[in-house]
Formats: structure tokens, C-alpha cells, sequence
């Protein structure tokens, strides 16, 4: 019989006032029962309606049953035959909006735990496991994946399991890309991600680091010279936006791109860290975003009074609910309708304050949420010694600007063909950010899944 209590098992979590100080992941996991009592609340219904809201199609009733009988690594292999990174997307990804918005228990009561119980598999796994994953037959195949963020390795690993000779291409010194430059300590440890591509490499996965495309090798050498067959490109979207306002050019003004890469990749935040950081007092946060909670979030870590501003209400922000609620309960202040209009700095070109004017929401934009307007005669002072604007990226125009024929958005989006990931060259194939511009890990996820599977369609069909 399924438990029919209405809520969730809550996820055991550090203290805020203890976890606002340190580095250390928040959310601690379920213990073995508490993950069979919440895979007991699963209905196993017959429609599945979960799976359609993944978009790397889980077979979720499956995994969730195994993990109701206490068979922990059957429920891991049936997750993994569709996930490459499942300890990744059951801490990041946005379930309440995905699979268990689907689920029919949230009808009246809370969806099934899902990505905790992703979460609780993936861990036990990694603890327990000891055999590594057999290595498929090789093809004869051989396929280029440009960039190691999740659209990527997700690429890369389908494409290993069906016995092409991969290797990954990583313009920094350590692969994981968006994993590990820009998702903090304490929402995915680092060695969680390192386990997840060191199950790829066993897989047969090579991944190159320090190669920049388009830079140190081209994609025309890719497959001209080095002869590959066919290229996928996960770059993501690294360029960082910002308001063009007076006063973004001064000392302490950073985009949280570079503020998450110094923290995250290059260790700022120990006290003996090679790498320096602004360590402000008081600290604004400009947007409010996922990215906006993890830079402010890291401020208050590094001893800051955070302030978020926003221009609309709590209502419209992007961030997930969880991160919100994380980033209030560790004394992070929200200023909703506030725009700031320029930067104010004194005379060693040290941030100062930020100047705000009130927004009022008026009729809805393109987006569908009520457009911010100003209100007259608004602007006030903050005193702030350090900004952080987390606006958004757009991808990085390199490979756009090395690569003939390759067609992208005005904003540097490449265009792709959305069920194969095709793009205008032959053989190219693209997904994540680098085609959206910046959006969840699992959606990059799914893009490197699709692109997979039309690479291999291409190249069987070629031969």
C-alpha cells in the first residue's frame, strides 16, 4: 500500500546561522529509511505523467520502486541508463517545476520527493559502489564535445555507451564547466562532480583541458585534421551582461560570472587562497536569479551584509523557491521594485554606493510578467563598497567568429534544428546555453541527450 501522507520527509539541512559562515553543502540527504518511506509515497501511475516533465526522460516510477524495496544500486542503474550526472540533477535541478510539477500526489498534498530520492540513489551509489561501469566495444567512430558543463559530458557519455571514441575539449583547467566555475560549494560539492566525470573516463571519455576552440584549435581542424566525424558544441554561455549605468567600470563592481569562477574554480574564499576577492561589507546584488542567490549567498559567506536588488516583486523571481528561502533564513535582505541607475565611487575609484530608483509593475512584457516602470522622483542612495550584477550571460562569440558557415542568433545564440541539435554545418551539432543562452542544467542536459542520439543516427547513416 502507497503511504498516503500528504507532505514530503523534509531534507535535513544545517542550521542557517551555522551554514551562513561556512562552505559546506546545506542540504545533508535522506538516511536510507526516510528514502523508503518517501519512495513509498509514490503512486506508480499508470500515465507517468512525472517522466513527461523530465526532460532527460527518467523512467522515475521504476527507479522510485526499487528504492521502496531498499534495492538502492537497481534504482541507480535504472537512472543512469538515461542520466549521466544523476548526484548533479538531484541537487540542482528545478523538480518543482519539472517532474514533480507533474506529479499527482502534489494535487492535493506535496509531490513525491523526486529529486531528493535522485539525490539519495546517486550518493548511495558513489559510497557503495565499487565496480567500475563496463567499458562498451569500440566502434571505429570518433566524436569532438566542445565544452565539459552538463550538454557536454551528457553528450559525450550517451555517445561512449554506444561505443564512440570521445573526447571532451575544456577551455579551463578543470573539467565540469557551469558545475564547477559557477554552482557553489554548498549547493554541489565539487568532488561530487569529479566522481561524476570520473565514472565518463571509465566509460572510455578523454577530456582535454586548458584547449580553447576557436583559439587553440578550430572546428574546421577538428574535423579536417584530427578526424573526427562529427562535433558537438556545449560551450555554454559565458559572457557576462550588465546595465551599461554609470560607475560599472569602478573598483568592486564585479559580474557574479567572475565573482562565482574566483570563488568556486579558484578556491578565493579559503584564507590562505592564491586568489584575490572583494571582500565587501556591505555587498548589493543586482538581479534575481539562480546565479544572483549563488553570488549572494557567497558574499554573506565571506562575512557581508547582502543586499538583493530587484526591479519587479518576490513573485516574479526567476530563482527557485528553494534558493529564496535558503537566501532569507541566512539574513540576505531583499529591496523588490529597486533599479539601480549608477554606481557612485570615492576618490581611490572604490565603490561607494549604488544609486536606486522605485519601479512600479505595469502591463506585462514579452516575457508575460508585468513590465518594472519607474517612479518619478524615486532615486535614494545605498551605501554599498561592492556590487555584484547578476544580469545573465549570452555565449562567448569565439567559435562564432572562427567557424565559416555557422549560423547564430544576433544575440550569439547558435541555431540549431530543435529536435537533432543540428546546426548550419554539417556534422556540428549544439545544445545548452551555448543555443538558449543561460538557462537549467537538466534542459542542457536533454540537449546533449537529443544531440547524441542524432550524432549517432548521422554517422550510422553515413556508413
Amino acid at each position: 500500500m502507497p503511504n498516503m501522507d500528504p507532505h514530503k520527509h523534509p531534507m535535513p539541512s544545517q542550521d542557517p546561522d551555522v551554514r551562513a559562515r561556512n562552505f559546506d553543502e546545506v542540504a545533508l540527504g535522506y538516511g536510507e529509511q526516510t528514502a523508503i518511506e518517501e519512495a513509498a509515497r509514490c503512486l506508480n501511475c499508470k500515465h507517468q505523467p512525472c517522466v513527461a516533465g523530465c526532460p532527460v526522460r527518467i523512467h522515475i516510477p521504476a527507479f522510485i520502486a526499487k528504492v521502496a524495496e531498499g534495492d538502492f544500486e537497481a534504482a541507480y542503474q535504472i537512472i543512469s541508463q538515461s542520466s549521466s550526472l544523476p548526484a548533479v540533477c538531484g541537487r540542482v535541478c528545478p523538480q518543482e517545476t519539472q517532474c514533480e510539477g507533474k506529479c499527482v500526489r502534489g494535487v492535493k498534498g506535496e509531490p513525491v520527493g523526486i529529486g531528493r530520492l535522485e539525490r539519495f540513489v546517486a550518493d548511495w551509489h558513489l559510497a557503495h559502489s565499487t565496480q567500475a561501469p563496463e567499458r562498451p566495444a569500440a566502434n571505429g567512430h570518433r566524436v569532438a564535445v566542445i565544452g565539459s558543463g552538463p550538454s557536454g559530458l551528457t553528450c559525450a557519455g550517451d555517445l561512449a555507451r554506444r561505443g564512440y571514441e570521445v573526447t571532451v575539449y575544456e577551455a579551463l583547467h578543470l573539467a565540469g564547466g557551469v558545475l564547477v566555475y559557477g554552482i557553489p560549494e554548498f549547493r554541489l560539492p565539487k568532488a561530487i562532480v569529479q566522481k561524476e566525470i570520473d565514472t565518463l573516463k571509465a566509460l572510455g571519455v578523454t577530456v582535454e583541458t586548458n584547449v580553447v576552440i576557436g583559439r587553440s584549435i578550430t572546428i574546421d581542424e577538428l574535423m579536417q585534421e584530427y578526424g573526427y566525424e562529427a562535433v558537438f558544441i556545449g560551450s555554454g554561455a559565458g559572457l557576462p551582461k550588465f546595465m551599461n549605468i554609470p560607475g560599472e567600470n569602478l573598483k568592486g563592481v564585479y559580474s557574479a560570472n567572475e565573482f562565482l569562477t574566483r570563488i568556486n574554480l579558484m578556491k578565493a574564499y579559503l584564507p590562505d587562497g592564491d586568489t584575490p576577492i572583494q571582500r565587501g561589507k556591505s555587498v548589493a546584488v543586482v538581479g534575481g536569479g539562480n546565479v544572483a542567490m549563488d553570488a549572494a549567498r557567497c558574499a554573506r559567506r565571506l562575512g557581508a551584509e547582502v543586499t538583493v536588488v530587484y526591479r519587479r516583486t518576490e513573485q516574479e523571481l526567476p530563482a527557485r523557491r528553494e534558493e529564496v528561502e535558503h537566501a532569507m533564513e541566512e539574513g540576505i535582505e531583499f529591496r523588490f521594485l529597486t533599479n539601480p541607475v549608477a554606481i557612485s565611487g570615492d576618490e581611490q575609484g572604490w565603490v561607494r554606493s549604488i544609486t536606486c530608483q522605485r519601479m512600479e509593475l505595469g502591463e506585462p512584457d514579452a516575457s508575460g510578467r508585468r513590465r518594472p516602470v519607474e517612479v518619478p522622483g524615486s532615486e535614494h542612495d545605498l551605501p554599498m563598497d561592492c556590487v555584484i550584477m547578476a544580469l545573465g550571460t549570452s555565449p562567448n562569440p569565439l567559435i562564432r567568429d572562427t567557424t565559416a558557415g555557422l549560423e547564430t542568433q544576433k544575440w550569439g545564440g547558435i541555431i540549431v534544428e530543435e529536435q537533432t541539435g543540428l546546426t548550419s554545418r554539417q556534422g556540428v551539432y549544439a545544445g545548452g546555453d551555448a543555443v538558449t543562452g543561460a538557462a537549467t542544467v537538466i534542459l542542457a542536459m536533454g540537449a546533449g541527450k537529443s544531440a547524441a542520439q542524432a550524432i549517432d543516427e548521422y554517422i550510422q547513416g553515413r556508413e
